[in-house]
């Protein structure tokens, strides 16, 4: 690992940036090498987003300098950003699906880099193969896997002449393989004397990765560390505190609990031309246990919850069955009121509606819980159920009243989270449950989650990250292009196992 050069890269003295309400930046203070990988820890709500976005040039601090290689420089702009020699590749990818991998990169260069085409395809496949990441320019980018598109956005950013590479959350949607490869190539940019910037919830990556960390709490700094010389727990306090549990071990439950959620020879082709077609999946989810499904995105997981949640309807019957119910014609309201609970992967607009109320939000799906009463809203029972998704799930807002868009993403995944649970559901299908959320947050979540299955719920968890279904899944499985792997206890497989199934290596085992 580089240590990095004690040339200053980038140099953020006193920022400090405000919202109506909320202090998000407080005189904030970081140095950042020349050829360091510098990590930016933090809970929910910390103030990661709002810097990074400072430094890209998408948002203005109030007060605070910006010192860029020694020199005190204003970005008022991406384009600023760019022409500086810093790039970010955020969470969510920025690619136009219809275009191919040379279009797409061509579009965030300047007119003079982008004339010739053949030139920039052929730019591409150098660049590309120098870093250990391959791309064909010419493909279609609905035709990559999700590990290909991220590459597609860290080449754009390296075709620029990168100094400081931003990445928010860049292993969130990775495999195991896919993140060692990762790894390799932002050591290489390291040794070569560009600067990183890693924002991640995983301080295992961190641990193994990063020369240098910056902890901020609140909107403010409250520790810097070298990773390599912490343990992840004591990180992990820096960033939540004392008070905070982090992480658990939980007890597997027993394999001898009775099959609750059945999904039978389901076959579904997808309407959707970047969609997934699902294979003849079958699996059952027992009673009392948690089944964790991994994959990387664009493997089927949005077309399964789909069907699960009644959003697609399926023509048959006995095809998603419990014990006592036959839900395959039913609608999402119907599965409901048998008992199912649902997560959505997208909790922005699927999950809650940005422009309503927390308070309105609870109602939603907590109608069932008696909420409503003749057709009428029972105020006070709404503002109680509301007001305890808030205080038992630590979900940092206004109040009740405060608009679900107004809400950090973790702090609103809390909220969903626990609208669901506290429905005690006989059966909760949720997706990504703790995508997002700090290490705190994601404790508690997982904890309540260990309490719904004790509680004999049968709970399905799907998720692309493989350590969170290792830390809480009773048995394990793996999607990839529709199908799904064999299904084995979680004590009985390995990382690197589950790994490959989520590659699409995998027998044709009969799922257990």
């Amino acid at each position: 690992m580089n240590s990095g050069s004690s040339n200053s890269r980038l140099l953020l003295d006193g920022i400090t940036k405000s919202y109506p309400g909320c202090l998000a930046n407080d005189n904030i203070s970081i140095d950042v090498k020349a050829g360091s990988i510098h990590a930016i820890l933090g809970e929910n709500g910390a103030g990661k987003s709002t810097l990074m976005k400072i430094i890209y040039g998408v948002v203005k601090p109030d007060s605070g300098k910006l010192l860029w290689e020694g020199q005190e420089t204003t970005i008022n702009a991406p384009i600023d950003a760019r022409e500086l020699g810093i790039g970010m590749v955020f969470q969510h990818f920025s690619l136009f699906q219809t275009l191919s991998v040379v279009e797409n990169i061509a579009l965030g260069l300047d007119q003079r880099s982008s004339s010739d085409m053949d030139r920039l395809a052929k730019r591409i496949i150098e660049v590309s193969t120098k870093y250990g990441m391959p791309l064909e320019p010419h493909r279609l980018v609905h035709t990559l896997s999700t590990g290909e598109r991220q590459r597609v956005e860290i080449v754009r950013c390296l075709i620029q002449d990168i100094k400081l590479l931003i990445l928010d959350e860049p292993t969130s949607v990775l495999t195991p393989q896919e993140v060692d490869s990762l790894f390799d190539t932002l050591r290489q940019l390291a040794d070569e004397g560009s600067s990183i910037l890693f924002i991640s919830h995983k301080l295992k990556e961190i641990q193994s990765l990063c020369d240098s960390a910056t902890v901020l709490r609140a909107g403010r700094v409250s520790g810097s560390c070298v990773p390599s010389d912490e343990s992840t727990t004591s990180m992990a306090r820096m960033m939540v505190g004392d008070e905070t549990q982090i992480g658990s071990e939980y007890p597997n439950a027993k394999n001898d609990m009775p099959d609750f959620l059945s999904i039978n020879q389901l076959n579904v082709a997808t309407t959707d031309i970047f969609g997934v077609d699902l294979k003849n999946i079958s699996f059952a989810a027992k009673q009392g246990e948690i089944l964790g499904i991994a994959g990387v995105a664009g493997n089927g997981q949005s077309e399964l919850l789909s069907v699960l949640s009644g959003e697609t309807q399926l023509e048959g019957f006995n095809i998603i069955t419990f014990p006592d119910a036959d839900l395959t014609q039913s609608n999402p309201m119907q599965r409901r009121a048998c008992g199912m609970g649902f997560v959505p992967e997208d909790r922005l607009g699927h999950g809650a509606v940005p422009d309503m109320s927390l308070r309105d939000n609870a109602l939603l799906t907590g109608f069932l819980q008696g909420l409503i009463s003749r057709g009428f809203v029972n105020q006070s029972a709404t503002e109680n159920f509301s007001k305890t998704i808030i205080d038992q799930f630590d979900v940092k807002c206004g109040g009740n009243n405060s608009l679900a868009k107004s809400l950090s993403g973790g702090n609103l995944q809390k909220f969903i989270i626990g609208r669901e649970i506290l429905q005690t559901p006989r059966c909760l299908i949720a997706a990504h449950p703790t995508w997002g959320v700090d290490v705190g947050a994601a404790t508690s979540i997982h904890k309540a989650l260990i309490a719904l299955r004790d509680q004999g719920a049968s709970i399905l968890i799907i998720s692309e990250d493989i350590d969170e279904l290792f830390t809480i899944s009773d048995r394990i499985c793996a999607l990839f292009d529709g199908q799904l792997s064999p299904i084995k206890p979680t004590n009985a497989t390995s990382i690197e196992e589950v790994g490959s199934w989520m590659a699409g290596v995998f027998g044709r085992q009969q799922a257990a």
